[in-house]
């Protein structure tokens, strides 16, 4: 899910242009955990506000990776240089990252996700490090994901992804 601090109420206006953007992040989260419940957070420490909001409207509970088996709200983004109105501007290999990007997560393909470039994701303004640790640490490649988004409302790719690691494989 993205870390975009954007989809926090307080910006939110009368004409919500990231309306359907925050409704997939809200059922995530809502799908993730249950009232009461503890979610782990991998994110960058701008993203932490946003986590703590969107848990704490499912009613549970937030606290950082550790050892402890918990349900893992995992924050990232693609390029957010894909338009020449993008934060970055436009950038011509940004739509090839974000390709690459999309298929690592959706497949999912661990490996592609740990060996993501950093330095390319810098330049491209994409914040993957979580994503990397995603692929790494968590992810086996043989979960069913369910796409909720993806798109590039001002030329930022976001994706809202699930993953469901199948019972029958590895737990």
């Amino acid at each position: 899910m993205p870390g975009a601090l954007a989809l926090l109420p307080e910006y939110a206006g009368q004409q919500d242009p990231l309306a359907e953007l925050r409704a997939a992040c809200r059922a995530a989260v809502a799908w993730l955990c249950e009232p009461g419940e503890t979610v782990a957070v991998q994110c960058e420490h701008q993203s932490l506000r946003l986590a703590e909001h969107l848990v704490g409207e499912a009613g549970g509970t937030l606290h950082p990776i550790d050892d402890r088996p918990a349900p893992t709200l995992v924050i990232g983004n693609g390029s957010a240089r894909r338009t020449e109105k993008a934060p970055g501007h436009l950038d011509p290999r940004a739509a090839s990252f974000d390709a690459a990007l999309g298929r690592a997560l959706t497949s999912p393909d661990p490996a592609a996700l740990a060996r993501l470039d950093g330095t390319l994701a810098q330049e491209l303004w994409a914040d993957v490090e979580t994503l990397r640790w995603l692929g790494a640490e968590v992810l086996t490649g043989s979960e069913r994901v369910m796409v909720d988004y993806d798109d590039d409302p001002y030329g930022v790719q976001y994706w809202v992804l699930r993953w469901e690691r199948d019972q029958g494989v590895g737990g």
